[in-house]
């Protein structure tokens, strides 16, 4: 059986006063793919900002290959080899692509070359010298993405990569999932596109008022649909 790479156990978040988790619970295995479902606000990610200490403040349990992290800083949470990719990229406009690419430091062995990482991204190859505020949308995903494949990290925190994409961009960014996880990647992703995420996921949870509320595999999806389209309005 595949060993547990993150293990939340009845975790809370607050934004100062604001009680955004409530004791949500979940486990990622190591090579899983899993998709946090729910609607806006719902907490998910607040969940991925509670994982990587980016919160206000949390109690409960955050287990990374068996050590707990609660009380650790951001810093040192990434060098247990997670990388984190949110919602608004932070792409440094005065940078080149490549610049923004070769920025974070190395958390630890096996990171993506940048030949690798080229081969994966051709267009960000064409544009490696292009300024980070003349790249397209899908373009600036695609280097959020690749610059922490680039630091060796092996949980990939993914935080809406596919929104407001181009179809063509998010086929890609799904070929990309795809790829990471035949590579054994762990990845945990938040997904409001619910067409992207649903044949790349091993497991779904759908968060509501911060808690897990459901929990289902991707054999057992079809059986799901109309308790989702009521959750989720998909």
């Amino acid at each position: 059986m595949p060993a547990l790479f993150l293990e939340v156990k009845d975790l809370h978040g607050w934004y100062g006063e604001s009680h955004v988790l409530h004791g949500i619970s979940f486990d990622v295995q190591e090579g899983e793919v899993v998709t946090l479902l729910g609607r806006n606000g719902a907490g998910r990610t607040s969940t991925m900002r509670a994982i990587m200490g980016l919160i206000g403040s949390r109690k409960g349990s955050i287990k990374v290959r068996g050590q707990e992290t609660i009380a650790m800083a951001t810093h040192r949470i990434a060098r247990l080899g997670i990388g984190y990719c949110p919602e608004e990229r932070g792409i440094f406009s005065s940078l080149s692509a490549e610049e923004n690419l070769m920025l974070p430091p190395t958390l630890g062995a096996g990171g993506m070359s940048l030949e690798e990482i080229y081969a994966m991204f051709p267009n960000l190859k064409e544009r490696a010298q292009s300024q980070g505020t003349r790249l397209s949308g899908g373009e600036q995903q695609m280097l959020a993405v690749a610059r922490i494949l680039r630091t060796g990290a092996r949980l990939l925190l993914l935080d809406e990569i596919s929104e407001g994409l181009a179809p063509v961009i998010v086929q890609k960014l799904s070929e990309m999932v795809s790829t990471l996880r035949r590579q054994g990647y762990t990845i945990l992703m938040v997904e409001q596109n619910f067409r992207f995420a649903a044949p790349l996921a091993d497991r779904f949870l759908v968060v509501e008022h911060g808690e897990v509320i459901q929990s289902f595999t991707q054999a057992e999806l079809p059986s799901r649909m109309e308790r989702l389209h009521e959750y989720l309005g998909v």
